[in-house]
């Protein structure tokens, strides 16, 4: 069968009932760091157009330390973790305000939502995050989500919002991804470079990352850089969502499906919202070191990590806890969620299941880490 062509796929996100657009900082203010208010309401406008005509729509926003630092006096973007923490929590609030007044304007309701990448990688948050989120889209309401500035340990660390909006696409199963910038596409060298050349449609985006420079292309207000938003991309298309980069301005045309910015195929399959979190949000403390015919079967996709294929075991952990999977070299080969304790798993290495059924009883002849909770790297 044929790979979608991109008039295809542009028609699937103009018809996509959830929706997870993402806007960052540079796109909402004025070069000297005041929030514009122009400029959202006019991002305001495009959405709430889509969540007029159908679409569930989940907002991503970077924009509060740079509208908290205009006020406070600072002439630009405070340097210090600090500075920024309390910039964000004065910004976060001008910010809220004005979507709430610009989207009640246009009768839609907003819901805020702060989030650190905490929220993401254990999966008790994960799941209480999904059913707020998908509970707010149920009631029609437009969840306006920003990473927790005021509070993150260390500032930013998603990004400027670009990997946490992948995230966000695949806690609500989203059917289409939309990143909003300062740029007006993707390029295979920043835009000021002479030979760089615009590049409307990536049919692969893993291959595309090999073959564009995306260093420097970032603002003075933001975070993120192109490489932040590819890799964005990248996370949301392996997991079967269609992407588009666009300008700010372009908002309305690149949800109506328009031929704006570059539009990312799906390269996979959606997979279970389970394995997503394993492959995308688990952050593992510890796991499995496999000799080489245990590290073929895993790479074959198809098959469970056994106890007699497992040489050594690295780290910590409890049963239902992330693990890598490692070759002897210590390559990652995968990410599971341990079926045992570290403690448990340690006196049952190198046995077979039968071995395991006679000296330790039938609870310990399965899987280190089944083949369903399992994701390859």
């Amino acid at each position: 069968m044929a790979a979608p062509s991109q008039d295809e796929i542009r028609a699937r996100v103009a018809q996509a009932c959830t929706i997870v657009v993402k806007v960052g900082s540079s796109s909402l203010t004025t070069p000297d760091g005041h929030l514009d208010p122009t400029r959202l309401d006019a991002l305001v406008g495009a959405l709430a157009s889509a969540a007029n005509d159908g679409a569930r729509l989940v907002l991503v926003t970077s924009g509060a330390i740079a509208a908290g630092f205009g006020p406070l006096g600072f002439r630009s973007r405070p340097d210090d973790v600090a500075t920024q923490q309390a910039t964000a929590s004065v910004g976060q609030g001008l910010l809220m305000a004005r979507y709430e007044a610009a989207f009640a304007r246009r009768g839609l309701k907003v819901g805020q939502i702060l989030i650190t990448a905490r929220d993401t990688t254990l999966a008790v948050q994960y799941r209480n995050a999904r059913r707020t989120l998908c509970r707010l889209l149920d009631l029609g309401v437009i969840p306006v989500i920003n990473e927790n500035d005021a509070l993150a340990s260390n500032e930013i660390r998603f990004g400027d919002n670009d990997r946490l909006s992948a995230l966000i696409a695949n806690i609500v199963s989203a059917d289409a991804l939309v990143l909003l910038t300062d740029v007006d596409a993707l390029y295979t060298a920043p835009p000021s470079h002479p030979e760089a050349r615009r590049i409307e449609f990536v049919p692969d985006v893993d291959e595309a990352m090999n073959q564009v420079d995306a260093a420097g292309s970032s603002s003075g207000l933001g975070t993120g850089g192109m490489t932040t938003k590819l890799d964005a991309a990248r996370m949301a298309a392996s997991s079967g969502i269609p992407v588009v980069l666009a300008r700010a301005d372009q908002a309305g045309p690149a949800l109506a499906g328009d031929r704006v910015g570059t539009l990312f195929a799906p390269i996979h399959r959606r997979g279970s919202s389970n394995r997503l979190w394993i492959k995308y949000a688990s952050l593992p403390q510890g796991g499995y070191v496999v000799d080489a015919g245990a590290a073929e079967a895993i790479r074959g996709g198809r098959a469970s990590l056994l106890a007699a294929g497992t040489v050594s075991i690295r780290g910590g952990f409890s049963a239902g806890d992330p693990v890598w999977i490692w070759d002897r070299s210590g390559t990652r080969l995968a990410k599971g969620l341990s079926g045992y304790d570290s403690e448990e798993a340690e006196e049952m290495l190198g046995m077979t299941t039968a071995d395991l059924r006679r000296r330790q009883g039938a609870h310990f002849a399965h899987p280190l880490v089944h083949r369903d909770s399992l994701v390859l790297i």
